[in-house]
């Protein structure tokens, strides 16, 4: 399985707020959608944060998120392994396809495959 990047998920009400402290540390926003804005460094845009405030399309604001080079196969071994899928297999509006997994410590995995 191949993995792209990944990307931890930093919950806040604030989001102007947690954008400009971030960007004192040099992260710059690359995506804006309202409800999640991600910010990545200008050297190496693989260097990412996303900063939510809620899922619009999920039950819960996943701790992290790992792109993936095949969605459907994670989505298969993870299902045959017995893992808690927290948010089913989904073809998001913004053009990812994407299901949320609990991991063994308890956090919420958000697994992605751009479309």
């Amino acid at each position: 399985m191949h993995v792209r990047r990944v990307v931890p998920n930093v919950r806040t009400a604030a989001l102007p707020e947690s954008a400009e402290f971030y960007g004192v540390l040099g992260l710059e926003e690359v995506m804006n959608h309202g409800w999640i804005m991600t910010l990545a460094s200008p050297d190496d845009p693989a260097v990412q944060l996303s900063l939510m405030s809620e899922d619009r399309t999920a039950p819960v604001v996943p701790d992290l998120s790992v792109e993936v080079g095949d969605v459907d196969a994670v989505y298969a071994a993870m299902v045959a392994r017995g893992a808690e899928i927290v948010h089913p297999l989904t073809d998001e509006e913004w053009g990812v396809r994407r299901f949320f997994v609990r991991d063994p410590a308890g956090k919420v995995v958000n697994v992605l495959s751009h479309r």
